[in-house]
């Protein structure tokens, strides 16, 4: 017994499933995309669409990540299997799996309320006409989406006193945060997010356009998952190049596709392919290693474990809550905005009575000039500044309340 506690204790910490949880979700998306192509095509399509999306850039970066993306990828492609064997392959079951799928997704992540117009078409362009509408199947489905995610709906009303509140905040903060970013984004880092694949991607449009091969019912669905979802993507304001990876199973499935009608080098092709996207994977991790492990970073690590060994009962106003939240445990809260260290000041003596109050700054700090000054004059005048770390031209200081 003593044994197994050993071996136990370890994988129920939290820690444990946050390094563990997105790479295992990243990989059985792998297998999920190897089932969609199988049914939507053949096995070979299949085998081939989940090669090229475990080799996707893009995809395997953020599947080391602590996001919403991988997950919400994870979500659209059991809601995508479950509408085809729904409605393609007259299952029942699986219309209402796709309602709750699709819930989930949501919950994963609000752009998914730009997947849901694309089953609508799909099925107005496949019968050319509103005959699905009598489906009691569908309406089981809407019904169990809206039942699975009512959380959220409940949040919103709580959080917002309107029960889409979450959504219609989500897009307001994509106008102001880092501001707008031009259409062509994604375009113009395309072959560092898709690599190789991103090219044959393109020539496997070109290909399905001039052989008229949009027209079948499997290849207009991929389609319209693709050029929705990035079509909305590049309408919002502010861009990440993480905001569309719900189209890279998409982007390997017509490309496992158009692979599989090559009759000729087909396996010399796939190899370079992989070989490709290898290299430009070591490249973009080494790239990403250097700019992680900067002095910048150094200094705010350094901040975070001296807030480690501090009174359990104190509270750390920061720009960078979620990070120092995950390695201090310590309740956090954001800046005043605008600043006032008066404010701060009375949530020291109102709210936080009885607890220690740290502010924890430095040059990674993301303000105007003028407002970076004044938060450094303040804090430097008026407080007891308890650590600093200073590295080369970066730093980074505590103060206490």
């Amino acid at each position: 017994m003593h044994g197994l506690k050993q071996v136990l204790e370890p994988l129920l910490k939290i820690d444990f499933f946050i390094d563990f949880l997105m790479p295992l979700i990243g990989a059985l998306s792998v297998v999920l995309v190897y089932i969609f192509g199988k049914k939507l095509f053949n096995e070979k399509v299949g085998i081939i669409s989940a090669i090229l999306f475990s080799f996707i850039p893009l995809h395997v970066f953020y599947s080391g990540r602590l996001l919403t993306e991988v997950l919400f990828t994870f979500f659209a492609l059991l809601t995508f299997i479950s509408f085809w064997k729904g409605y393609e392959e007259g299952k029942n079951k699986y219309k209402v799996l796709f309602g709750i799928f699709l819930a989930l997704a949501l919950l994963s992540r609000y752009t998914a309320l730009w997947i849901m117009p694309v089953f609508f078409i799909y099925l107005l362009i496949r019968g050319k006409s509103f005959e699905f509408l009598k489906d009691r199947y569908l309406w089981y489905s809407v019904l169990a989406f809206f039942l699975v995610s009512l959380p959220l709906f409940i949040y919103g009303f709580l959080q917002y006193g309107n029960p889409f509140g979450a959504f219609i905040h989500g897009f307001k903060a994509s106008t102001y945060f880092w501001g707008r970013l031009p259409w062509h984004f994604f375009f113009d880092y395309w072959l560092q997010m898709f690599s190789a694949v991103g090219i044959i991607f393109l020539i496997a449009l070109f290909h399905i356009f001039h052989k008229k091969n949009f027209i079948r019912k499997e290849i207009y669905l991929l389609l319209l998952w693709f050029f929705f979802f990035l079509g909305m993507a590049i309408l919002m304001p502010y861009k990440e190049d993480r905001f569309i990876i719900p189209i890279i199973p998409a982007i390997a499935l017509i490309s496992g596709y158009f692979i599989d009608k090559i009759k000729k080098y087909k396996r010399i092709i796939l190899i370079a392919i992989i070989i490709i996207s290898l290299l430009s994977l070591s490249v973009q991790f080494y790239l990403t290693h250097n700019d992680y492990y900067t002095d910048k970073n150094k200094c705010f690590l350094e901040g975070n474990k001296f807030l480690e060994n501090v009174n359990k009962n104190s509270v750390i106003i920061t720009e960078e809550s979620t990070f120092v939240y995950y390695y201090t445990k310590l309740e956090t809260r954001f800046y005043p905005n605008p600043w006032s260290y008066e404010t701060i000041k009375n949530w020291a003596k109102s709210h936080y009575s009885g607890k220690d109050v740290y502010v924890l700054f430095g040059d990674y700090i993301e303000k105007p000039d003028e407002e970076y000054k004044q938060i450094k004059n303040d804090l430097e005048e008026n407080s007891e500044k308890v650590f600093a770390c200073s590295k080369a031209e970066v730093y980074s200081v505590i103060y206490k309340i």
